[in-house]
């Protein structure tokens, strides 16, 4: 009897069911001794506290296109990994005592960065653990891409798509936040897509006289509206100088919701040009999977299945040179993967004429 646990960390994404649905499926395919299934709820939390469901291939037929995750997921910070729960629970071994408990053969773990240390972690306490590269940002080192990436893009594309028409009708600026705190992949590609004016990213720090420019050449030339793509996490080439210390008490100081209010205050202040901001947020998260995100969603879960059924453990599926592989989880932990200002998008991008307000 083969048994396994299954858990969803961090943020949800569309394609985390799409993900289960392709482990459970090979492995029902595949395995010759019987299979039993826990699915823990509200991610490491019900491996912490042995909250789980015992589940059957039935629980996961139908999901191939469903949003979010059916079995719940929250964070837990790695950086708090060590620091016990507030009844006093160590998480740590908690968690090895409830995959021992239940005596696993293999937890499979569908998260991102920091859900991947804590799998990195529990594989150096000896449990059989394969991860799953989730993330809408798709910032994972060591894969080329994240289930979840695609389908964020299509979200924040299709809102740029919708912001053009009343932009181009009111003949106004609109600045759109896209998320990416700390690196740039949605907006870079939303962007693109969208076919935004000007694109910052936190990985190319601007100055807003790049920006206000990039829209007066657009005005004399006459067009009737500018859209800015902004990542959340989008910084100035000023602020860029200071120390994180510094940068973090000047956060800490700002009196607007985000930088995208501070960008067009300063936009319409300086151009008298009107300017919005609109901010899709966690729609970004939201919907269905897309075509393209069900695909390599599936091919995830069916590598990570085939590798449980081979013995092979302590890895996380990845993609690379548009093959699936599997990457060692010691290689990818506490490891960003950012976008490389110096990269062909970003190079033809800028020969189409978008401004990152670096030049």
């Amino acid at each position: 009897m083969l048994r396994i646990g299954l858990l969803t960390s961090g943020g949800d994404c569309q394609a985390l069911n799409a993900t289960m649905r392709g482990i459970v499926k090979t492995l029902e395919n595949n395995c010759k001794d019987g299979l039993e299934i826990y699915g823990f709820e509200d991610g490491y939390q019900g491996l912490i506290y042995s909250r789980f469901r015992v589940m059957t291939p039935h629980d996961f037929s139908g999901i191939l296109t469903r949003g979010g995750t059916i079995l719940g997921t929250s964070r837990t910070p790695f950086k708090m990994l060590d620091t016990p729960e507030a009844d006093g629970v160590e998480k740590v071994p908690a968690m090895v005592q409830t995959y021992h408990k239940l005596r696993l053969d293999c937890l499979f773990m569908l998260g991102g960065n920091g859900s991947t240390k804590t799998a990195n972690r529990l594989a150096q306490e000896g449990l059989n653990v394969i991860a799953l590269p989730k993330t809408i940002d798709n910032d994972t080192w060591g894969t080329e891409r994240t289930f979840g990436f695609s389908s964020a893009v299509e979200v924040a594309t299709e809102c740029i798509d919708n912001i053009h028409t009343t932009a181009s009708s009111h003949g106004r600026v609109f600045v759109i936040e896209i998320m990416g705190h700390k690196v740039g992949w949605i907006p870079l590609y939303a962007g693109v897509a969208g076919g935004a004016d000007v694109i910052l990213i936190p990985e190319i720090p601007f100055e807003m006289k790049n920006v206000i420019s990039t829209i007066e050449r657009r005005m004399e030339r006459g067009s009737r509206f500018t859209i800015v793509a902004v990542a959340e996490g989008a910084i100035s080439k000023e602020d860029a100088k200071l120390s994180k210390k510094e940068y973090k008490k000047k956060l800490a100081e700002r009196t607007s919701p985000s930088i995208v209010y501070d960008i067009a205050r300063e936009i319409e202040a300086t151009t008298g040009r009107e300017t919005r901001v609109a901010i899709p947020g966690h729609t970004q998260r939201g919907g269905e999977p897309d075509a393209q995100d069900r695909v390599f969603a599936t091919q995830c879960g069916a590598e990570a299945a085939l590798g449980c059924l081979a013995g092979e453990y302590g890895y996380m599926i990845s993609q690379i040179g548009g093959k699936m592989t599997r990457t060692p989880l010691g290689e990818v932990a506490g490891k960003l993967k950012y976008v490389d200002p110096e990269c062909d998008l970003i190079r033809e991008a800028k020969a189409l004429g978008i401004s990152f307000g670096d030049e």
